[in-house]
């Protein structure tokens, strides 16, 4: 089993991996001021939660978008599982060949997920992750990662909203029954999801316009499953995607 770690800025998702199979996931909230030994604490607490004996752990794989999370983490697994884990950067082999500006700005989570969506289904494809921000990446025909999207996560759309207005109040984001709302809370919460869902199918059908051709389209990060259910493409749901980029990585480093 290796383990595997994404740090966003919200959440950090962690999962045991074996054999390309994910034996558990869970998440923990991302913390700017915990110590290495407190995430360590925490992350022993998730491995004894989901019966993980961590002497069987061979290594760890991390990926982050929290640069000043990142140390405190990777040491705090090193103290786990007795070995320094790898970080997915400058470096790393990944075997996608990035087609940007400046291929090292990429995000690694952008960059796993891409790994996994190329090694479950064919290109070309277009990656939905439903995260603190909602991020769009696309792969084209020749496997090549070729750039993508970048706009305002869901949950943040909402704070706002709540926080600029005066008499929005903060509200969940449990699906109404209708678009019509008939109370300003089912108004806020049909205009946030469907809006959301929305920007997603028409970001999907401009990018299929610009490349000329039709695309699979994946949805993960942790509102994914939501979206997937009510926007109106076909499009599939995996909760996994990015552990098991992370495992693929792995592989290709060990």
């Amino acid at each position: 089993m290796i383990l595997a770690i994404d740090i966003g800025n919200t959440h950090i998702v962690l999962g045991g991996i074996t054999e390309g199979n994910v034996d558990f996931m869970a998440r923990i909230s991302t913390d700017r001021i915990k110590t290495e030994d407190e995430y360590g604490v925490e992350i022993m607490n998730i491995l004894k939660l989901y019966n993980i004996d961590r002497n069987k752990i061979e290594g760890g794989i991390i990926s982050s978008v929290v640069p000043g999370v990142l140390n405190c983490v990777k040491q705090a697994v090193e103290l786990v599982i007795g070995s320094e884990p790898l970080v997915v950067g400058p470096g790393i082999k990944t075997g996608l060949n990035i087609l940007m500006d400046n291929p090292a700005s990429v995000g690694s989570d952008r960059i796993a997920s891409a790994v996994a969506a190329l090694d479950e289904i064919k290109p070309p494809v277009i990656i939905v992750d439903m995260g603190t921000a909602t991020t769009i990446d696309v792969v084209d025909k020749n496997k090549n990662y070729i750039g993508g999207a970048i706009m305002p996560g869901v949950e943040i759309s909402l704070q706002a909203l709540a926080a600029r207005t005066a008499q929005l109040p903060s509200i969940g984001l449990e699906k109404p029954k209708k678009v019509i709302g008939k109370n300003t809370i089912d108004c806020m919460k049909s205009g946030v999801l469907f809006g959301a869902a929305g920007m997603i199918d028409g970001c999907v059908e401009r990018i299929k316009e610009e490349l000329g051709e039709d695309c699979n389209v994946i949805i993960t990060g942790g509102l994914g499953k939501n979206f997937a259910e009510i926007c109106k493409g076909d499009y599939i749901y995996n909760e996994e995607l990015l552990l098991k980029g992370l495992y693929i990585i792995y592989s290709k480093n060990r």
